[in-house]
């Protein structure tokens, strides 16, 4: 097992479908003894990232970190870039109803403002939700959350420096395997596709992430595999699921809280499956 020292440098973002749970609670159970480079291909809040990056065993591992949305890594990219402009544009936002659906309803052509306003409206928008319509507009609501720091300056510029020497892209998971190489651990977290436990699709995801791309992603795992690289992949716990990974990797069944929910009925305690060949 590999201890880390864990420092007080958290995600600066609300994600739905966060791995802080399982960052908390179980990554040290499922990481290789060594391992040489870092990729994380769904990167969302990056909990696994901001965990290994305090890692001082391996001073010279590269970390490489995509996404296909296009705001969020630009929002990455901005911060480890330019930290004080995204700083400055976020010190003129304002946490009420009104200033919200004005900055929702806004484009900014300065990358350093789109990404004050990404970090704005994930903070106060009802429950760190990021969701589109069909032309691509974001429109999730105000979420009234009267007390929320949505600057917090010193968490940012602490961010920027763990994110230095990050190698950021926007792209899919398929034009990240060029980068990976024997001996390298990839964190897979890919939108669920289908329901925990239930039959069917989870609506939404369906349009972000289908049973087609599952299957791709499947094709992904087994060449991470050939390239003898380690993996660890996330996913609802589905019999769909099972059948697709159970040849291709050991799967372990987790329980955890849901984390998003606007009511009760709505929360709950759910199985994942870790799916990986980091350990026997």
């Amino acid at each position: 097992m590999v201890n880390i020292e864990v420092d007080r440098i958290t995600p600066f973002l609300r994600w739905t479908g966060s791995k802080r749970w399982f960052v908390n609670k179980y990554l040290n159970d499922f990481l290789p003894s060594n391992f040489n480079n870092y990729h994380e291909p769904f990167l969302g809040a990056g909990s696994v990232f901001f965990y290994l990056i305090n890692s001082t065993g391996k001073p010279d591992r590269q970390f490489y970190l995509s996404d296909t949305n296009e705001d969020l890594i630009n929002t990455y990219i901005q911060l480890r870039d330019n930290p004080e402009s995204v700083i400055k544009y976020l010190k003129k936002f304002k946490n009420t109803s009104e200033y919200y659906y004005k900055i929702r309803d806004v484009n900014p052509r300065i990358k350093e403002k789109r990404a004050a306003r990404f970090i704005y409206l994930n903070k106060t928008s009802f429950n760190g939700i990021f969701r589109v319509n069909s032309r691509g507009i974001y429109n999730v609501p105000y979420g009234k959350r009267k007390n929320v720091d949505f600057i917090n300056e010193n968490l940012l510029m602490n961010i920027s420096q763990k994110l230095k020497n990050a190698i950021i892209k926007n792209e899919s998971f398929e034009e990240n395997l060029r980068n990976i190489n024997e001996g390298d651990l990839v964190f897979i977290d890919p939108p669920y596709t289908v329901a925990h436990e239930n039959n069917g699709f989870i609506e939404y995801n369906q349009k972000l992430f289908s049973w087609e791309d599952q299957e791709r992603l499947k094709v992904y795992v087994e060449n991470i595999i050939e390239k003898k690289a380690f993996y660890i992949l996330t996913n609802a716990s589905h019999i769909s699921i099972t059948n697709l990974y159970g040849a291709v990797g050991k799967i372990i069944k987790l329980s955890r809280n849901s984390q998003v929910g606007g009511r009760n009925k709505t929360r709950g305690v759910y199985n994942e499956l870790i799916i990986h060949n980091t350990r026997p």
